[in-house]
């Protein structure tokens, strides 16, 4: 009577091959997390710096003001953000970028919006 089954070196080999397709998947879904993640930072950021910039036309400041400094809070994160105006060459609209960072020194930027902001028509100057 012969037996059938599998050899040691057959069920190591099987095994070897279940180890790196287990291994490929969880890094597939480490890289989709930390994807994930950023993702989020960033849909964040973007709506701080949108924010901002509602904010810039609401205050009606002509001009607006150059390199100010903020923070808000956005789902549970503090965001700091910056306001730089430059000129455009329409001397009634200003471009303003709000550059946005989970770091108060903005070392590390995560997103920065532009727009451009018009004078007020109620504006005399």
């Amino acid at each position: 009577m012969k037996q059938r089954g599998f050899t040691l070196l057959e069920v190591m080999v099987a095994l070897l091959i279940f180890a790196l397709t287990g291994s490929a998947i969880m890094k597939s879904a480490a890289e989709n997390l930390n994807g994930v993640g950023l993702m989020e930072q960033m849909t964040f950021a973007t709506w701080v710096a949108n924010n901002r910039l509602t904010q810039v036309n609401f205050e009606q400041t002509w001009p607006p003001k150059n390199d100010e400094k903020g923070s808000m809070e956005m789902a549970g994160r503090t965001f700091y953000w910056q306001q730089k105006v430059t000129t455009t060459a329409d001397n009634d609209i200003r471009s303003v970028e709000i550059i946005v960072s989970e770091n108060e020194s903005l070392s590390s930027q995560i997103t920065s919006v532009v727009s451009f902001v018009s004078r007020p028509i109620n504006d005399p100057t």
